[in-house]
């Protein structure tokens, strides 16, 4: 669960939604095609944006956030209040089909999304709302790159195995990922039926989703997670989303490495421990999110100042100091992780960072696993990688890169 990288950056900033606390009426059963019921019971039975609703009385006077462009909308966007995870599979016959059926899989998608995020969607269900503030990205899994031979980064591989593991293959993985955020929950439900119904009829098959949700936060500041500590407090700055996430100079500086795991979370366990321990465990103050060094939030954690006696202030065990890029040479990822709750005992966080390739997170990850003192209350479940494909020019195909 790395969580520290140093300069904040106001693109990473969640955007903050209307006031309330009413849950999303979702009649999945209509909503959802034959064949996608699971994608359906996944964004129904769940409400996990309480207070994040357009209000259906005076939708926002907002612009659309564009689909086009060099890059995908969905990994810089402003970080919307609601996401969902689809990933799909693609048959395996041989080469040259497999590359015909991803083509028409991603020219699906490419129009799909498009269409959903513009000022005009053409699904009735997204009408008369205000605009839908869709944002997406589409990557493509390591075992289909090499399967296809397709023109992605070297190094894009899965994860290795780490200490503590307990994967699902079933929740993880995938030959194509997808990530639909928005302000609300209705525009996730009908936008993942278009896409799944594009991609299906593309030849393509669903593996799994997820949902996952930020609590209501006030514009600019940083949002909680289910510890009650605040999650994503700095992320780099522009410039070094240039050096450490987007891809170099090339054919891949405009797409980069999307690592994602679910991580369950002991939110009980961890409620036990005195507070001031709870904030040890961190490296930060639960109530204000400020490093144990430090007298603002922002502050960059000093991991080498010492009490008297010798000891190190944030402790040597603290999730801060594990994570810190201090220790990986100044390398940093861009994270824009949501919670979510699958039930009271299966609630967590999902973590997605953005990097340049997934060696960034496994030197961090191999550190946590065997020595962060939060490492008791976090169990990862599920795990996938993807190269997050360069945008679309309008009229393109997010197919063309390849």
């Amino acid at each position: 669960m790395p969580t520290e990288p140093e300069i904040a950056q106001d693109h990473a900033r969640p955007v903050s939604a209307g006031i309330g606390r009413r849950r999303a009426l979702l009649a999945a059963g209509a909503v959802l095609a034959a064949g996608f019921g699971a994608v359906a019971d996944d964004l129904a039975g769940k409400d996990l944006t309480a207070g994040h609703e357009r209000a259906s009385a005076a939708p926002p006077a907002e612009d659309a956030i564009p689909f086009h462009g060099p890059r995908q909308a969905g990994v810089t966007a402003p970080q919307q209040p609601a996401t969902q995870l689809l990933a799909l599979d693609l048959p395996q016959t041989s080469a040259a089909a497999d590359r015909q059926t991803l083509r028409a899989v991603l020219d699906g998608l490419t129009r799909t999304l498009a269409t959903a995020a513009s000022d005009t969607p053409s699904d009735a269900r997204l009408q008369g709302v205000g605009t839908t503030r869709l944002t997406s990205l589409v990557g493509v899994g390591p075992g289909l790159a090499a399967r296809l031979g397709l023109e992605v980064p070297t190094g894009l591989a899965e994860l290795p195995a780490f200490p503590g593991d307990q994967l699902d293959q079933a929740r993880g993985g995938g030959d194509l990922l997808l990530q639909l955020c928005a302000a609300d929950r209705w525009t996730l439900t009908v936008v993942a039926e278009l896409a799944a119904t594009a991609a299906r009829s593309a030849g393509a098959t669903p593996r799994w989703s997820q949902s996952g949700f930020l609590p209501v936060t006030a514009p600019g500041t940083t949002p909680h997670n289910l510890f009650g500590f605040k999650d994503g407090t700095s992320n780099p700055g522009p410039a070094e989303d240039e050096q450490f996430v987007w891809g170099p100079p090339g054919a891949h500086q405009n797409g980069t490495v999307l690592v994602y795991r679910r991580i369950r979370m002991d939110v009980a366990g961890f409620a036990l421990l005195p507070a001031n321990q709870r904030d040890r465990v961190i490296g930060r103050r639960a109530s204000d999110g400020v490093p144990l060094t430090g007298t603002a939030e922002h502050d960059d954690p000093d991991i080498y100042a010492k009490n008297p006696d010798g000891s190190y202030v944030i402790p040597a065990n603290a999730h801060v100091r594990l994570t810190s890029p201090r220790l990986d040479g100044g390398t940093r990822m861009l994270r824009r992780s949501y919670s979510y709750d699958d039930g009271p005992t299966d609630r967590g966080l999902l973590f997605c960072a953005f990097m340049r390739g997934p060696e960034q997170f496994i030197r961090v990850q191999d550190r946590l696993a065997t020595r962060d003192a939060l490492t008791p209350y976090l169990t990862h479940q599920a795990s996938a990688v993807a190269y997050v494909l360069p945008g679309a020019a309008p009229g393109g195909s997010l197919a063309e890169q390849l």
